[in-house]
């Protein structure tokens, strides 16, 4: 949701008094790190999605925002909406800072039955306050959580009056509620973020909150803080099971920020988790905070932020910083005893492929080029692979300048990798060159993969996305080069090379 220690915001505090300093000058404009089908602001900061929301046909994306600044600042929800959740249209901003607090993160519902008496079908924002003066005096009540009302579908908002409707009873960090109208308890749940666990509320009317469970202390990792938590159903084999995902940072499998989940049962009060085997939600470096949309009936869709806290305030881009990742389907497999959430590409991203170019048993010896195969390469794309077994291999996005960025599988390990040690500009951040690893969870030898590239990002999907990553990186010049290698020699049935056009306006 936010940087858990805070930068030098001396401007950021003057701005939020109401007081100015001139802004600084913005580094020279990188068009071409500009996603074309990850939604990412026209300029300024951006992280975390909040409040996602379907109503009457559109899909709502609002998300953390700093609109005076390219690093955080004093929060605001930004607005972006879809109707097809490839194409996106920025839109005004939606909630401003005001006297009770910076906007942090939180959620979005449809009130179709009026609970909260703002008006039939009101959109409702649940989202954190946070106090800056407050927390500098150090009494450990400068989050709560509020409400503001939209009745013409996001284009205008209200602070409901009686802000903040769950005080904070004293926990540093309290924060980041996602809301959803539970069938079983007939009552609107909350759950919240409270430092090293989660907690649940319920509410009839979403004013008037009451606790009703804890849950997390000595489970999963603990790392950093716990934040960003979502909570819902999912259907296996006839039966129901809820996830609960949980963001931390730091303490992610590669470093930095990560999502966890917990799969399990949940009676409308408390969450109680099937196993305790660690599992996240991607591997990559570059996937956090993400949540669900919500008011999508049995169908979820989750979106999360394509960036780390160890970099997100240097990385090279101008005049935004940060993008969303391609929104993706979620859905539960069982693996031996164990449940795991896979997620892929969501549907529409799927629809809005192009010009399909496919390609039939490849043999890969050492290194094959399929540079002069694909006709009218782009820097948008998808490519999907299937073998009916799975060798050490690796997909290379290459330029002239020696860079590339590796995505491949190391077969005596087991492990799926994305290594970006040689993937261009790394200088800004320490930890951002490496190779990063994740297990491979699927079992028997054919595998496939889909890969989405998109300027400065990948994002792998291996084995149904059973195995997840997204990462990010900056060539110093672009990508023109596809190649495969595998030195242990590998045959691939089938592979498709699709175009994604520009998408985001």
């Amino acid at each position: 949701m936010k940087k858990t220690y805070l930068l030098a915001f001396s401007l950021a505090s003057l701005t939020a008094l109401g007081q100015t300093q001139p802004a600084a000058p913005l580094p020279p404009a990188t068009p071409q790190y500009r996603p074309a089908y990850h939604f990412s602001p026209a300029k300024m900061w951006m992280n975390d999605p909040n409040g996602m929301v379907y109503y009457q046909g559109t899909y709502h994306l609002f998300f953390q925002h700093y609109p005076e600044a390219l690093v955080w600042g004093p929060m605001h929800w930004g607005h972006a909406t879809s109707q097809d959740l490839v194409t996106w249209q920025e839109q005004p901003i939606a909630l401003y800072p005001d006297k009770l607090g910076w906007i942090f993160s939180g959620s979005a519902v449809i009130d179709e039955n009026n609970t909260a008496g703002f008006g039939k079908n009101a959109m409702v924002a649940i989202f954190t306050h946070h106090n800056d003066p407050e927390e500098k005096k150090k009494t450990n009540k400068h989050q709560y959580q509020s409400l503001a009302y939209s009745l013409d579908e996001g284009k205008t908002w209200t602070k409901y009056e009686g802000n903040p409707v769950l005080p904070n009873p004293g926990i540093q960090d309290f924060r980041d509620p996602k809301v959803n109208w539970n069938t079983v308890a007939k009552q609107w749940v909350m759950t919240l973020a409270t430092k090293d666990r989660i907690t649940f509320y319920s509410s009839p009317n979403l004013k008037q909150w009451a606790k009703r469970s804890e849950f997390g202390q000595k489970l999963g990792a603990h790392g950093g803080v716990w934040e960003c938590p979502d909570l819902f159903p999912l259907t296996l084999n006839g039966k129901t099971y809820w996830v609960l995902l949980v963001s931390i940072n730091p303490g992610g499998p590669n470093g930095g920020s990560a999502t966890q989940y917990f799969v399990g049962q949940f009676d409308g009060k408390t969450f109680t988790p099937t196993t305790t085997t660690q599992k996240w939600v991607d591997w990559g470096k570059d996937n956090y905070a993400g949540v669900t949309w919500g008011n999508t009936g049995a169908r979820k869709i989750f979106l999360g932020w394509m960036s780390n806290w160890e970099y997100a305030n240097q990385v090279p881009t101008s005049p935004w910083r940060n993008a969303m990742t391609v929104p993706r389907d979620l859905a539960l497999r069982q693996v031996g005893s164990e449940i795991y959430l896979t997620s892929q590409p969501a549907k529409e991203v799927v629809g809005a492929l192009q010009a399909p170019q496919i390609l039939k048993n490849l043999t890969v010896k050492s290194e094959l080029n399929l540079t002069d195969k694909i006709k009218n390469p782009a820097q948008q794309f998808q490519l999907n692979l299937s073998t009916r077994q799975l060798q050490d291999m690796a997909v290379v996005l290459s330029n002239a300048g020696g860079e590339e960025v590796v995505i491949g599988y190391d077969k005596r390990a087991n492990q799926y990798y994305i290594d970006r040690t040689k993937a261009g500009l790394s200088s800004f951040g320490s930890t951002f060159a490496g190779r990063h690893p994740a297990p491979r969870l699927a079992a028997g030898p054919a595998a496939d993969m889909t890969l989405l590239f998109d300027a400065a990002s990948v994002e792998l999907f291996a084995d149904g996305g059973l195995t997840t990553m997204t990462e990010i990186f900056f060539p110093k010049q672009p990508f023109t080069q596809l190649k495969l290698r595998s030195a242990a020699g590998l045959t691939v049935d089938a592979l498709t090379y699709a175009k994604v056009g520009s998408m985001v306006k």
